[in-house]
């Protein structure tokens, strides 16, 4: 539930038509750029908003439950805000991002709409693209290991330890780590861990039952 000041709500309810949209990105080594849409610069919540830099708000998509909502914003390159040599240094990367509906008469009356994070940001020509994650994708990333047959490094990282040429495959499998790239030291996977027809396997008559099998 957002806290809409009690001010800002009443000029709401009298449908005041002096309202925009106000972006505040802070980036991770603590540099804090602001955006707006209205006509001239604003100073919100302690940032400065400049107008006239490019900075849109694309297309919002969100789904119910717990996917993480995406966003895009978008924008021209300018060398007082957000510069090509920024992006290519990965100044963007994780920045936090939140947008604010305000009252540019009193910039001092504002809501905050949500708030996001920057997945990627990239160029493209004189503009730049940033693909902005919510909150819930935290609850999508996957914590720790997950236990299977198959290895889970990736070919040629530091979990895997070998050399890969560009040309190089691997289907994450045991036989394949051993006889293919002598790895199986450093195989991630577990292939001796019963599959799923482990549980609908059932004793037969004729067969020989001393556990040699499993």
């Amino acid at each position: 539930m957002r806290a809409v000041p009690a001010e800002l709500a009443a000029r709401l309810e009298d449908g005041a038509a002096s309202l925009c949209h106000a972006w505040i990105l802070t980036r991770t080594d603590a540099v804090v750029l602001g955006f707006t849409d209205h006509d001239r610069d604003l100073v919100v919540d302690g940032a400065a908003c400049h107008a006239a830099t490019g900075w849109t708000a694309g297309a919002h998509e969100t789904t119910a439950g717990f996917s993480p909502g995406l966003a895009a914003a978008l924008g021209a390159l300018d060398d007082s805000a957000v510069t090509a040599e920024d992006i290519e240094a990965g100044l963007y990367d994780g920045a936090s991002v939140a947008c604010l509906r305000v009252d540019w008469r009193r910039p001092d009356l504002f809501v905050r709409l949500w708030t996001a994070r920057v997945a990627r940001i990239r160029r493209e020509g004189q503009a730049f693209t940033a693909e902005l994650e919510g909150p819930l994708a935290d609850l999508d990333r996957v914590a720790g290991r997950t236990f299977g047959r198959l290895c889970d490094a990736a070919l040629g990282d530091a979990r895997c330890g070998i050399t890969a040429g560009p040309d190089a495959t691997c289907d994450k499998r045991w036989r394949t780590c051993v006889e293919t790239f002598g790895n199986g030291i450093n195989f991630r996977g577990f292939p001796a861990m019963p599959g799923e027809d482990f549980l609908t396997l059932y004793p037969s008559e004729g067969e020989r039952h001393d556990g040699g099998r499993r």
